[in-house]
């Protein structure tokens, strides 16, 4: 019995201990390709601004996430942020004639962010940074395409 008691409490000690430690998890790098660019327009401008661009780019707006609008859905008010998917079935059928496992990179995410001052920036990786881990020609061929295709529609959606 004692045994038996002494292991319980032995077990509440450490879940006490783990319960005051303070676990903090900071992005201390950035991935390579990765660009971020701020506006002088808001959040909700730069938002229509991005999805404007990404039609006259000729490319595809696959879906939106947007963890602010879900928040403010239940009442609650968290800065403005989304993540847009863009992409193209051209080109995923490129992709994945090429790479199945390059499949899980397919939409490209682009990530729009409220700034404290009310302005709101863009944050996107270069598809050519995105595919470089499949070490594939036909893929890097494909991401070369792609580059200055995002690189457009985040400066379009940027600039004035």
């Amino acid at each position: 019995m004692n045994q038996l008691y002494f292991t319980w409490a032995r077990a509440l000690v450490f879940v006490a201990a783990l319960s005051s430690v303070n676990v903090v998890f900071a992005d201390t790098t950035v991935l390579p390709g990765t660009h971020t660019l701020t506006s002088k327009h808001g959040f909700g401008t730069l938002m229509a601004r991005v999805e404007t661009a990404i039609g006259a780019q000729k490319m595809g707006l696959v879906a939106t996430a947007s963890a602010s609008a879900a928040a403010a859905g239940r009442g609650v008010k968290i800065p403005g942020n989304a993540v847009l998917m863009v992409f193209r079935n051209d080109y995923a059928v490129r992709m994945l004639q090429d790479s199945i496992s390059a499949g899980i990179e397919a939409p490209i995410r682009i990530y729009v962010t409220e700034n404290p001052d009310g302005t709101a920036s863009v944050t996107y990786r270069t598809p050519s940074a995105v595919f470089a881990p499949y070490q594939s020609d036909k893929l890097n061929a494909l991401a070369a395409e792609l580059d200055p295709i995002f690189e457009r529609i985040v400066r379009d959606a940027v600039d004035n």
